[in-house]
């Protein structure tokens, strides 16, 4: 699986989102209603739009991005992971977006569900943020096959398109050591808003940038990296 696949190619990536606001009654009056018109059908047991807020990061709309962590590979078995995290988001998808102009056309850009959730997630904030979308994220007029993305839950489904599996599971069945060994993606909301550990949330996306890149190396059949071969580059 992925044999011809050159890792120092690709750019492994994860983001961590957070609700724009830290309560519902924060939020201005036209989007909460437009809150409740969109997460109508989501709620369930009577939920609230306030009490189901804790979520809103979930959607790009209602959300923002405060961490981008990046990690490429110098060879097979070296690893270099950046991130870029900042409580403005539009400084921190300058500083992205000039990471990728930088880079290759053709770069391939990798992460789990990223096709469902990273990718389109940062075009829709850069468009709101008044950015341009780097080449390598604008699948725009692209067939399939055209697509410099990879989602390694994708790959993992094997065509089977109602199965969804987690990092966490797929860490577990390869030995590989887990991501999810302070928080999780629920709690990020809560450590930004009430905690303001930004510091935090840096180090568990870099975790999961990490994971991801050991999985690729599973599914391409090599041993994956060992702590000593990756570097965290300030």
């Amino acid at each position: 699986m992925l044999e011809q696949l050159n890792l120092q190619n690709i750019l492994v990536l994860d983001i961590e989102t957070v609700p724009q606001y830290a309560t519902f009654e924060e939020v201005p009056v036209h989007f909460q209603k437009l809150w409740d018109q969109k997460t109508f059908y989501q709620r369930k047991n009577q939920e609230t739009p306030s009490e189901f807020y804790e979520r809103a990061g979930i959607w790009a709309e209602f959300g923002k991005i405060i961490c981008i962590s990046v990690g490429i590979f110098k060879n097979d078995q070296t690893f270099r992971v950046k991130s870029y995290y900042s409580h403005n988001e539009s400084e921190l998808l300058k500083e992205f977006n000039q990471l990728l102009s930088n880079q290759p056309q053709q770069l391939i850009l990798c992460a789990h569900n990223g096709k469902e959730f990273d990718f389109p997630y940062i075009c829709r904030r850069m468009l709101i943020n008044g950015l341009n979308i780097p080449s390598q994220l604008n699948i725009i007029g692209k067939k399939p096959w055209e697509s410099n993305h990879i989602d390694t839950m994708e790959l993992w489904k094997f065509g089977d398109y109602k199965n969804y599996t987690s990092l966490n599971l797929l860490a577990a069945i390869f030995d590989i050591p887990t991501p999810k060994d302070d928080i999780d993606g629920s709690q990020v909301g809560g450590v930004y808003w009430l905690e303001n550990d930004l510091e935090r949330i840096k180090t568990y996306c870099q975790k999961d940038v990490i994971t991801t890149a050991r999985l690729l190396q599973k599914f391409k059949g090599l041993s994956p990296l060992d702590d000593e071969q990756i570097t965290l580059v300030d």
